[in-house]
């Protein structure tokens, strides 16, 4: 009998307008055989032809959103029809706040599946989240598009859907405190408090990627005692996200403009995590040239 490769199902769901269809392209580009707008009860009866299928391909996504007739009727049975069958799947839920929402339909110009003659643009926004709340609270993993160039979205999916279960992974975000905190971070770590190279004229204008300033920074004992403290505090705890399932964790690090030592402060642990041969990805969500 021939050995098949696992199966593996990654359903999205989200508010439309919020990035579900890129998602879902973003993984049929990686290999996965996708559909879009799958009937909800449908979803355990496709789960057990994937792992009864012949195909080399077991990995597979479906969208599920608000056009679902039946969306809000018996949601907990169905995702419980793929659990009880032991079959690998993960429940991801693209989010974005109303303002950015009613900011994309404005520039498109598309209508909104729940907007009617009756039925406003903010109307339907909200009915939508409101319908997906049950799914929602479901959700093993919730991503915030609202401040996401679609590219990002499309390396966040690639990442999620590359991982192996077989440790978590970590992302290091810098980010700038003034341009708000980035609202899909695990951990949130204020690093302000360390001296700011923003102050010196001879280095203000660089970044913590250059020299000057990590030479700046690595001269002041107070910051190799905070990144010290910071990895010592999620090396301890790691082993017990991964105890509870938790594949990716996001890490957070904030100073004012997210230019210098929250840059300095995330490569730093980024390379420390990596010399222990724990995946990790470094983004910088604040650096601009």
């Amino acid at each position: 009998m021939p050995a098949f490769s696992p199966t593996k199902i990654i359903i999205i769901s989200g508010l439309s307008g919020s990035g579900k269809t890129i998602a879902l392209q973003s993984l049929e580009d990686i290999g996965y055989y996708c559909i879009d707008n799958l009937p909800l009860a449908l979803l355990p009866e496709f789960a057990t032809h994937l792992s009864q299928s012949t195909s080399h391909n077991h990995l597979a996504a479906v969208s599920i959103d608000s056009r679902n007739l039946d969306f809000d009727r018996a949601i907990e049975d169905h995702l419980d029809g793929i659990k009880t069958q032991r079959i690998e799947h993960e429940l991801l839920f693209i989010d974005a706040n109303q303002d950015e929402l009613l900011r994309r339909y404005s520039e498109t110009r598309r209508r909104h599946p729940l907007t009617n003659e009756q039925t406003t643009l903010v109307e339907g926004i909200e009915q939508e989240s409101k319908l997906l709340e049950p799914i929602k609270a479901r959700a093993t993993r919730i991503i915030d598009t609202t401040g996401l160039t679609p590219h990002e979205l499309r390396e966040k999916i690639r990442l999620i859907a590359g991982e192996q279960h077989q440790g978590a992974q970590l992302l290091f975000e810098s980010f700038g405190f003034k341009h708000g905190v980035p609202r899909e971070a695990d951990f949130v770590f204020d690093v302000r408090c360390l001296p700011n190279p923003h102050w010196d004229k001879d280095i203000k204008h660089l970044s913590g990627l250059d020299q000057g300033v990590i030479d700046f920074l690595q001269a002041k004992p107070e910051v190799s005692e905070m990144v010290d403290d910071i990895a010592s505090f999620i090396a301890k705890w790691l082993e017990r996200f991964q105890a509870d399932n938790r594949s990716y964790l996001t890490i957070a690090i904030g100073c004012t403009g997210g230019r210098h030592r929250s840059v300095y402060t995330s490569t730093q642990l980024r390379n420390f995590f990596k010399k222990q041969g724990i995946k990790v990805q470094i983004q910088h969500r604040d650096l601009v040239s």
